[in-house]
């Protein structure tokens, strides 16, 4: 990660703009593909409006990101903290990449670690957790690049195509973010 807590070295968090965000978030829903990996009900217009709306106003108790490619500051996808259980410092996190060419090129993986950096150094959590269709591994490796442990499985809770997928529960705890972050540190001390 370089400089600002929101930017890396491929992205950058962001507020998001609704005049910006809401003809992508159209445009992504209508991608079978993008709408096959997500972990929720397949897109339709209701819960894309829900998401449009929470990206115009943002509960309080959450928080809604665009990621933003830092080369041609295109928004290529959006990351969301859902503020699950304050009381506990425990959120949920959700996270689309929309443009396909960005696909597989480490840019989510890079917004999920800054979404972490973001929620254990600035908001003080102590557990992000997400849940993703097993099916999807590109997205389970990157999240474990990320840090994410897996929990268990929620067994045959997604329909998909005629077939049942069990849906992969993650997460990550403060302490274990904090050791990944002495891990560079420890490995340039030994050297």
């Amino acid at each position: 990660m370089t400089g600002s807590l929101l930017t890396g070295k491929l992205v950058r968090l962001a507020a998001s703009d609704p005049e910006e965000i809401a003809p992508l978030m159209a445009r992504w829903a209508n991608d079978s593909e993008y709408v096959r990996l997500q972990d929720d009900d397949p897109c339709q217009l209701p819960s894309i409006r829900q998401w449009q709306e929470w990206a115009i106003n943002p509960n309080p108790s959450g928080e809604f990101f665009v990621i933003r490619e830092l080369a041609s500051d295109r928004i290529i996808g959006f990351l969301g903290l859902g503020m699950r259980k304050w009381i506990h410092a425990e959120t949920y996190v959700g996270i689309g990449l929309g443009e396909r060419e960005y696909w597989g090129r480490g840019y989510g993986t890079e917004a999920m670690r800054l979404a972490l950096q973001y929620a254990f150094q600035e908001l003080n959590l102590h557990r992000v957790s997400l849940s993703v269709i097993a099916y999807n591994e590109r997205a389970i490796r990157s999240y474990e690049k990320a840090g994410f442990r897996s929990e268990g499985r929620l067994r045959q809770t997604i329909r998909r195509a005629g077939r049942r997928w069990d849906e992969v529960c993650m997460s990550i705890l403060r302490r274990e973010w904090e050791a990944l972050q002495a891990e560079p540190a420890q490995k340039q001390e030994s050297e």
